[in-house]
This record gives structure tokens, C-alpha cells and sequence, in this order.
């Protein structure tokens, strides 16, 4: 008889969720965590960052005071109490986490783990062995180390490092243009860096929408962000006083000398001494495979969220993590199809919030559309907060009305994804959520005014 019924490799949203809930079922469960238990995400990740946004936001609207009848004449921003807040909250969290753990007794083991066998996992540190029916690895992903920008940790950084900085640097290089660099971007803009964001495609976001890209590109140049496209950075130069940045930029040359330079771009699975190839797990590039059930190629061994390579979203590994423990359990959980309509949300100023096919995605698969567009210009809500850049862009089926797609940008927008993720869930079309009543004034008026555009009978515009 084995120790364990369920062990979790690794204490993200994924881990922790997953070991919950595989005890929750009656399932005798361990968890080992090497570091502190929520992972990349809670620690060093989505809760910081967020944190750190959220001072951002407060200072920019401190600027902006005079528009709002409120005159402040001197104040200070002091970033160093901005981390401080932010480690504040994730001590909160990781408190939280661990007593839900201890709470639904599951058994923590602070440690290294290697895999013996399909069954047994070495505890490094502790120099033993527990043995487990079913193994659940969710050891997540870690940046990526590029040989022409070697990381520092003090003038060539990466987010982690980014999220303890005592202050701001004067100007700044962001590497890479998806979502951890238009955040950061943002961050240190509100705070007064110069900021320099160089993307090797033809576009930031590039994976989002082109319609959403070009909007944040055209927003955050008036912000003073400078951003550079079809860009590589050859070497770094970096001496005690600065980095010398040379760029290669499209077929031209170009120098950048900044303080400080924040890798944005690049993960790889972590499965590093996990001993994958002992047992002889499947693996794409540092990637683990999994079928729907994230199941590996060995029976009792499953994997969830980063180190799938799936799609690098917490909860995204937190609901993997539940269709895991439920089909250990005997339960009978939806397999994961597809993730395409699984929500994205990025955080910057004003926000981004996605999910299914873009229009190009859709026009690739030959759908025939219909796209419905509503500027929060028009949105009375957008319009009193003060913020009412963007819009709200929704892909439908010319042909049977089903929302293929939506993508917003705008603020607080992706508080929205709740709701658009049941009407894609239930296959909703432009007429149902043209004929659903939204509260008003409130942000998500511009779905049904979208919706209602599609089918040409939009009121507000």
C-alpha cells in the first residue's frame, strides 16, 4: 500500500488547488513545495504585479486630481513603500493558502522532488522516499536564459526582480511586448521612468487581436512609451554605470543606453532534476504532453498548468488541477477540448480582456462574421470614471449568431470576463446578449451595445 493516495509536485494555483480538492474527495493527499506554497503567481508573479499596478493606477489618477476638482499641490511617489505593500499582500495570501492546506489536511512537505519511479518520489532535502498511487506534476515554468542577455539580477533583471526594486530606474529597456511587458511598462511610466518597450514582432501583443494591439501602441505612445517593433537585441553592454542596448532593428543598427534592462519574453517548462527521462515521460521541447484529462503517457502521472506549455494563465492550471483530482476521484469532470475560450485578462492601464478566436483566427478558419464595435467613449460609466479610452469588439457567426469572440480594452474591463465566459460556455448569440438587460450605468453596457451593432440596431452610437 502506497502513502500516499494523491501526491502534488509543486504549490502554484495549480498544485495547491488541485491537492485541495483530491482531498476534499476523501483522498489521502501530500504536497511538495520547495519554496513558499501559491507559486510563481502569488509570490512573484500575478498578486505582486497586481498590487504594484494598482499604486500605479492611484498615482495617475493623483496626477490627473486637477480634472476631478481636487487640487494637490506636492506629493511624493515612493515605489520602495509600493513593494512593500505588495509583499505585504502576498504574505496575507500565502498564509491563506497554507491554512487552507492545513485545513483540509493535506499533508505539506517542504522540499526538492525527484521521481524514482511511476510510484515513489525522492524528497531531496529530507533524503527519503514517499510512494504514491497517482502523481500530479505542477512544478510550473521558469524564464527562459537567453546567451546574448545574460540576467544580472541588478541592471539586466527579470520580473522577479523588478517586483523588489527600491526605486524605479531612470530609463528602461522592456524586453518582449506580451502581457508582463506592456504591465511593467506601465508601472514604471507611472512612476516617471523612460520607457522603452522592444518587441521582435511586428507589434506588441501579438497574440491578442490586431485591432487591441494597435489601440494600446496608439495609448501608450501619448503616454510618452516608446515602442519599437521588428526589433532583436543583439548584445548588452553593461558597465557600472548603465547598459549599452545594440539593437538590430529591422536591417538598421541602433544603440540604446539605459539603467537598467527588464527581460519580458521567454519560459520553459520546469522538469530540471524532476527525472522525467528515468520513467521516460513524454516531453515536447521542456514541455510535458498531457491528453484531455492532463493525463502523461504513464498512466497514474498527470500534469497541470506552466510546465504543459498549454497556456500560462493560473487559472487556467488551477481548473486542470480540479479535472485532475475529479477524475482520480472517479468522478466524471469535462475533459479540456480546447483552450481557446478560456479567459485573458492583462492588466495594464487601460485593461485587456480576451477570449476565443480573434478576427484574423476567425477569417483564418473561413467563418463568415459579423463584429459588433462599442467605444467606451460612449459608455456614460467609462465617461464619469474619467477613463473612457477603448472599446468593446465582439466576433460573431454570420451564420448562426454564436459569439466566436471578444476582445476589450478599456478600464476594469476584465471583470467582464465572468460574463463572457458563460455566454461563450453556453454558445450565446448576438440576439441573446443584445436582448440582456445591463445594469446602467456600468461598463457592461458595451456587450449588448456591441452585440446590438452586429446585428446593426446598436442605440448609443
Amino acid at each position: 500500500m502506497n502513502d500516499f493516495q494523491v501526491t502534488v509536485i509543486g504549490g502554484g494555483p495549480g498544485g495547491y488547488v488541485s491537492a485541495i480538492r483530491a482531498a476534499q474527495l476523501g483522498l489521502k493527499t501530500a504536497l511538495i513545495e520547495k519554496e513558499e506554497v501559491g507559486g510563481l503567481c502569488l509570490n512573484w508573479g500575478c498578486i505582486p504585479s497586481k498590487a504594484l499596478l494598482r499604486n500605479s493606477e492611484v498615482l495617475n489618477l493623483i496626477k490627473e486630481s486637477d480634472e476631478f476638482g481636487i487640487k494637490i499641490d506636492n506629493f511624493t511617489p515612493d515605489f520602495s513603500q509600493a513593494v512593500k505593500r505588495s509583499r505585504k499582500v502576498v504574505r496575507k495570501l500565502t498564509t491563506g493558502v497554507s491554512y487552507l492546506l492545513k485545513k483540509n489536511k493535506v499533508q505539506v512537505f517542504e522540499d526538492t522532488a525527484e521521481l524514482i519511479s511511476s510510484n515513489e518520489i525522492k524528497l531531496k532535502s529530507a533524503n527519503t522516499n514517499i510512494t504514491s498511487d497517482n502523481i500530479v506534476l505542477a512544478t510550473g515554468s521558469i524564464f527562459m536564459e537567453f546567451p546574448n542577455m545574460p540576467i544580472d539580477e541588478s541592471k539586466v533583471i527579470t520580473s522577479r526582480q523588478a517586483l523588489e526594486l527600491k526605486d524605479v530606474p531612470k530609463k528602461v529597456i522592456i524586453v518582449g511586448g506580451g502581457a508582463t511587458g506592456v504591465e511593467f511598462s506601465y508601472i514604471f511610466n507611472a512612476y516617471g521612468s523612460e520607457v522603452t518597450i522592444v518587441e521582435l514582432e511586428d507589434r506588441i501583443l501579438n497574440k491578442e487581436d490586431k485591432s487591441i494591439s494597435d489601440e494600446l501602441s496608439k495609448i501608450y505612445k501619448k503616454k510618452g512609451i516608446n515602442i519599437i517593433t521588428n526589433a532583436l537585441i543583439d548584445t548588452l553592454d553593461v558597465t557600472e554605470k548603465n547598459v549599452v542596448a545594440h539593437l538590430k532593428v529591422k536591417d538598421e543598427q541602433m544603440d540604446l543606453e539605459v539603467d537598467t534592462v527588464l527581460i519580458a519574453v521567454g519560459a520553459e517548462g520546469n522538469i530540471k532534476g524532476l527525472g522525467l527521462e528515468k520513467i521516460g515521460i513524454e516531453t515536447d521541447r521542456s514541455w510535458i504532453n498531457i491528453d484531455n484529462f492532463m493525463k502523461t503517457n504513464i498512466d497514474n502521472i498527470y500534469a497541470i498548468g506552466d510546465v504543459t506549455g498549454k497556456l500560462l494563465q493560473a487559472h487556467v492550471a488551477s481548473h486542470q488541477g480540479v479535472v485532475v483530482a475529479e477524475k482520480i476521484a472517479g468522478l466524471n469532470p469535462e475533459p479540456i477540448n480546447d483552450y481557446i475560450d478560456m479567459p485573458r485578462a492583462i492588466y495594464c492601464e487601460p485593461q485587456i480582456a480576451s477570449i476565443g478566436l480573434t478576427e484574423e483566427e476567425a477569417k483564418e478558419k473561413d467563418y463568415k462574421i459579423k463584429i459588433g464595435i462599442f467605444p467606451l467613449s460612449a459608455s456614460g460609466k467609462a465617461l464619469g470614471m474619467g477613463h473612457s479610452e477603448g472599446f468593446s469588439k465582439l466576433i460573431f457567426d454570420e451564420e448562426t449568431g454564436e459569439l466566436l469572440g471578444a476582445h476589450l480594452i478599456g478600464t476594469n474591463v476584465s471583470e467582464l470576463l465572468g460574463e463572457i465566459g458563460i455566454l461563450k460556455l453556453l454558445e450565446g448569440s448576438s440576439k441573446e446578449i443584445g436582448d440582456l438587460v445591463h445594469p446602467h450605468p456600468t461598463i457592461s453596457e458595451v456587450l449588448k451595445e456591441s452585440s446590438l451593432g452586429a446585428l446593426g440596431s446598436a442605440i448609443h452610437i
